[in-house]
């Protein structure tokens, strides 16, 4: 569709000038030739851009920037005048104008920056419908999924959010359970509490017992205060204990003790404290086989393993493709402030074939990579790692000892997108890069019924 332009000017031979201008260039022109009449159309009509002139009896130009922005903030407005001055400049921009051009004007600077304003309407517009379709499958702020399971375990994180009991949450790296621990605390009565987190592989016993239960003061040589342990500076909140499976036996034995007794004891101290925590613990390791083995004590297991809560990973719920990709999207191209508003459907390809042993944390980093290296408003092959670019997005099998035809191969590969995604046309089409209605059109000529006109 054509984009919408508001011309305001209160002489009438630069006004049809501008108007002739813009209408042979494709635009839609509405033409003003005052600031009373242009904010009646702004009050009816939509536009994406408005040109007005800055000096005008009665409505001036600064008057209609005002309610172009009061009542349609998309719309972009570009400052026409003869009167230009460095200070009028100044406050046209400070109050929101895109640009502001002094007259006689060049008509292919006008053009220009005309193209340059409907540009950020549309890559703001896209970021918008971007933030809707996230949002749709968005539960808290972080965690964003459209598959079956994955909601299933968000309904029992929802349910046993509001309880206090110890939950472990076990995954591959890179499948966020982090994520799920911090989304069972803001759902839970301790949600106004701290929330703490700690790797417990990060460090040796010594240090890990310091960071957990804290120490009196001349506990050791340094300890020149008393420190309060995570335990301790947790009470009223949740403690996330990830990598619990890395503890040491004796580590083991003092944390067990703090889930029962509700108390830790500092390093050095004599006297436990109370502590109102509640601890959750995640995983990358096969617990049950820890056990067998005697590394990771049966008791703390059954204390930490009230509930479990286990993450797929990636691999297992393909469908969440596209979805994260343009979630990390939307986050990155924000925070570069880069114009990048799409994957190429070739990528998106790529990805979907991909196994992702790094999981979504993996998928986050090459959609970073990918804005980062990005020169246009989509991140393409070329913007990859080497070795997804060298990747196949598609295997070619022999049909009856021949090459398959195009359409063969298209309809192997759509076959496969709709097994990957369970069947699901919308995530479908996303991934093949075409509307709905197309995708139909295609599965209709595979049962070899005849498209509609």
């Amino acid at each position: 569709m054509n984009a919408s332009l508001l011309i305001v000017d209160d002489e009438e031979i630069a006004l049809r000038n501008l108007q002739h201008v813009m209408e042979k260039a494709g635009y839609l022109v509405t033409a003003s030739q005052s600031g009373a009449e242009a904010v009646e159309y702004l009050e009816k009509q939509a536009f994406d851009v408005v040109l007005t002139d800055l000096r005008m009896e009665g409505v001036d130009g600064m008057d209609v920037l005002k309610k172009s922005r009061e009542l349609q903030p998309q719309a972009e407005v570009i400052f026409i005048t003869g009167y230009a001055t460095a200070e009028s400049a100044v406050q046209a921009l400070k109050h929101g104008a895109f640009y502001y051009i002094a007259k006689p004007f060049r008509l292919d600077e006008v053009r220009k920056v005309v193209a340059e304003a409907l540009e950020k309407v549309r890559l703001r517009r896209e970021n918008d419908e971007l933030r809707r379709e996230i949002d749709h499958y968005r539960d808290s702020d972080s965690i964003v999924t459209q598959d079956v399971g994955m909601q299933r375990l968000l309904d029992m994180a929802r349910q046993i959010a509001p309880t206090d009991c110890s939950v472990l949450i076990t995954g591959e790296s890179g499948t966020g359970k982090e994520l799920f621990a911090k989304y069972l605390h803001s759902r839970s009565s301790r949600a106004e509490g701290p929330y703490t987190a700690i790797n417990c592989g990060a460090f040796s016993e010594q240090l890990l017992t310091n960071e957990l239960f804290g120490h009196e003061k001349g506990a050791f040589t340094g300890a020149n205060a008393l420190k309060k342990g995570l335990v301790e500076v947790s009470s009223g909140g949740t403690l996330f204990l990830d990598e619990v499976t890395e503890m040491t036996p004796s580590m083991q034995v003092k944390l067990l003790r703090v889930l029962q007794e509700k108390e830790v004891l500092r390093v050095g101290g004599t006297r436990p404290v109370k502590c109102d925590v509640r601890v959750l613990a995640a995983t990358n390791r096969d617990v049950d086989e820890a056990v067998r083995s005697g590394r990771f004590r049966e008791d703390l297991y059954f204390r930490l393993n009230v509930v479990n809560l286990h993450i797929p990973p990636l691999s297992q719920r393909k469908g969440d493709i596209p979805l994260l990709a343009r979630h990390f999207l939307l986050k990155y191209a924000s925070r570069m402030k880069k114009p990048v508003t799409r994957i190429s459907s070739e990528v998106m390809t790529l990805l979907m074939d991909y196994s992702f042993p790094g999981n979504v944390r993996e998928l986050e980093n090459l959609i970073e990579r990918g804005i980062a290296m990005a020169q246009g408003d989509a991140i393409e092959v070329e913007h990859l790692p080497e070795p997804l670019q060298r990747a196949k997005a598609a295997d070619f099998r022999m049909v009856e000892g021949r090459l398959p035809t195009l359409q063969e191969q298209e309809q192997t590969y759509i076959s496969r997108v709709l097994d990957e995604v369970k069947g699901n046309q919308t995530v479908a089409a996303q991934i093949l890069g075409i509307n709905r209605a197309s995708l139909w059109r295609k599965l209709k000529a595979r049962r070899g019924e005849a498209p509609d006109n």
